[in-house]
């Protein structure tokens, strides 16, 4: 969860830091001490901590890139990443922000045990045919690109609809989470969350909005509790969303830490435009940014790189104290008869 980068980029240490104070009034435990893994702090496999946590890793991100000088036309957010985008479109505030995410994870807490996700290799059409068999069970929650969708609904049901795919040869493989988001099973946490966020008080953005609930762009303004368990509850319309978006130069970059979409999105737009993800799992250092904004670099986004790589000017090296023999390593070739 980029610790590393805390102790290596003062930009990104300094929107944690704001994170870590807007969620406060929200949350018993302090976003810093969770991303160290101190004693005493809750861990990652809570949906009321990971869900939190990953929203302030995609707005500090966020930030990074636009220190960097990368800075976007519009965004997007899947499923919670949409709370991400709306901060950084400029439709809530970092307070409702997190107020959104902090809340309404709790609230899914309600939901613990009670369902289930899981990812296939399989078109939206093809997924919805196959889940007619279990109808009322099993719906489709997302569908990310071609072939790629998440369905989502009872336990049961889908280890019958897993144990299906292996013997039919689909590619499918569950999610590890124990509730079932974008499906029927969030009704019941409906009014929990309108009175929870119904001070929610989005606003006029300064970046394009384009949201995969109606899969298309979106007054921020419209950003209210209302909203955000629309959000919650409906299907993740992120592959029509980005086809929208798909032109030669426009180049999509994953905040997160793990490109968990990149797959998915160059498979929706094909050879047109680009995808570039930011930091690995497990490796979430600086090194590992400069890398995703040189890649982005080698698809025409200007960086500013005295800025980006301020924090190595404390690195010096030695030069040679001896002046350069200006003589080639290699034998130079006889010119061929």
């Amino acid at each position: 969860m980029a610790v590393e980068l805390l102790d290596s980029s003062p930009e990104f240490a300094r929107v944690i830091d704001e994170c870590e104070a807007a969620l406060a009034p929200f949350v018993d435990w302090k976003l810093t001490a969770v991303l160290r893994g101190e004693e005493g702090a809750p861990g990652l496999d809570r949906v009321d901590v990971v869900q939190p946590a990953s929203w302030a890793m995609m707005v500090a991100l966020a930030a990074l890139w636009r220190a960097s000088g990368v800075n976007p036309i519009a965004v997007v957010g899947h499923s919670q990443g949409e709370i991400a985008a709306a901060v950084v479109a400029g439709g809530l505030t970092l307070h409702d922000g997190a107020r959104v995410v902090a809340l309404r994870s709790k609230a899914l807490r309600v939901l613990s045990g009670g369902g289930g996700m899981a990812w296939t290799a399989l078109t939206e059409a093809h997924a919805e045919d196959l889940l007619a068999r279990w109808s009322g069970r099993i719906s489709v929650a997302a569908v990310n690109g071609p072939s790629s969708t998440v369905v989502a609904g009872h336990p049961e049901a889908l280890d019958e609809l897993l144990a299906h795919c292996e013997t039919a040869g689909i590619h499918a493989r569950r999610i590890a989470v124990d509730y079932a988001s974008h499906s029927p099973h969030v009704d019941d946490i409906r009014d929990t969350l309108a009175t929870e966020l119904k001070d929610v008080t989005p606003r006029p953005g300064r970046i394009a909005f384009h949201s995969t609930v109606t899969g298309g762009i979106l007054d921020t303004t419209e950003l209210d509790g209302p909203y955000w368990f629309r959000n919650l509850r409906s299907k993740v319309r992120l592959a029509e969303t980005i086809e929208q978006l798909a032109a030669d130069d426009v180049v999509f970059i994953e905040v997160s830490t793990h490109p968990v979409l990149t797959t998915s999105i160059t498979e929706t737009i094909g050879d047109t435009g680009a995808v570039v993800g930011t930091l690995h799992r497990n490796t979430g250092s600086l090194d590992r940014f400069i890398e995703s904004a040189a890649e982005a670099w080698t698809h025409g986004i200007t960086i500013q790189w005295p800025t980006t790589l301020t924090p190595y000017r404390t690195h010096t090296i030695e030069l040679p104290a001896y002046p350069f023999q200006r003589q080639h390593y290699w034998l130079t070739p006889e010119p061929a008869a």
